[in-house]
């Protein structure tokens, strides 16, 4: 599933691409991406037509646009949600769920078509003016959209959410103060989105590995200093995701532009069973996790005595 860093690649392009634009037609090719609006498919497309996108933001994993109504389009990408930019025109994907017209006209500097990129996460080159579209394409339909009424500052649909380790706002001392009242294991406290937004499966492992901690050492076992180390580590990870587009294992997720991240090439634990450990040599383990699977170093790591 796409984590901080993924939905944050997005949400940059689509600052860059859609915000200022006016959403014309919208169409709905299948209802379950807007199964949790309650207005319906149809409902659901009068609401945005014709509102203008007046940024892109996001908490955790989720992201929103706020529109001048007041309202907001939401989106959550589950498993293999994408949002992609288009030239109109361009071959529809196999499985485009909603596209949305994007109107430019008024746009200042709205000559920003798409153009091929040789890295991931840096923008085309501004060039002649292009008519533009939106689509939400997913492939396992675990994602989708709905219209947050009232919902342009925060949707109330996600106010329960944490904020995320890069966000200026977020309150270290309360985050170490809660981990450290907690008898769970640290990796269960980490992919809390009530505790800590954004962090998944794969950036939790690696901050672990860095950190030389088991994910089942319980937070209460935990001294402050360990817990501040931690949080500079999942920032560390977060950020150097960041920078390379995200994690991409397959050709799921893809930033607006349809391309994929490469911080796979740099990850050190998750993934890595059987790989030597980076720092001691160590064949890296895999043990089930959470209907998952967590990846760690047997000797850096050293699993508690007691779980």
């Amino acid at each position: 599933m796409p984590e901080l860093p993924e939905v944050e690649v997005v949400r940059a392009g689509l600052e860059r691409h859609v915000v200022g634009a006016r959403l014309g037609e919208v169409e709905v090719l299948h209802p379950r991406p807007v199964r949790r609006d309650p207005r319906g498919p149809a409902g659901f497309a009068a609401a945005l037509t014709g509102r203008r996108v007046e940024a892109a933001h996001r908490r955790g994993k989720y992201f929103w646009l706020p529109l001048d109504s007041g309202d907001a389009l939401l989106g959550h990408l589950g498993m293999s949600g994408q949002m992609l930019v288009q030239p109109i025109g361009a071959p529809d994907e196999r499985h485009l769920r909603v596209r949305f017209g994007l109107d430019l006209s008024g746009v200042p500097g709205a000559c920003r078509p798409l153009q091929p990129t040789t890295r991931a996460g840096i923008p085309g080159r501004p060039g002649i003016p292009a008519a533009l579209e939106l689509r939400f394409v997913d492939q396992r339909m675990f994602g989708g959209l709905l219209v947050s009424a009232g919902g342009a500052e925060l949707p109330p649909e996600i106010a329960h959410i944490a904020r995320d380790p890069i966000d200026p706002e977020f309150d270290d001392e309360a985050f170490v103060d809660r981990v450290r009242r907690r008898t769970a294991g640290v990796k269960r406290l980490l992919l809390d989105q009530g505790l800590i937004s954004g962090v998944g499966n794969i950036y939790a492992d690696e901050a672990l590995w860095r950190a030389r901690l088991h994910g089942d050492r319980p937070g209460d076992r935990l001294r402050r200093g360990q817990v501040l180390e931690l949080l500079g580590h999942v920032r560390d990870v977060l950020g150097e995701a960041l920078a390379q587009g995200g994690t991409s294992f397959d050709a799921l997720y893809v930033n607006v532009n349809g391309e994929s991240g490469y911080f796979d090439r740099s990850l050190s634990a998750y993934g890595q069973e059987g790989e030597p450990c980076s720092r001691c040599g160590t064949p890296i383990r895999r043990i089930a996790f959470m209907n998952r699977s967590s990846f760690f170093c047997p000797r850096c790591q050293k699993r508690p005595r007691r779980v």
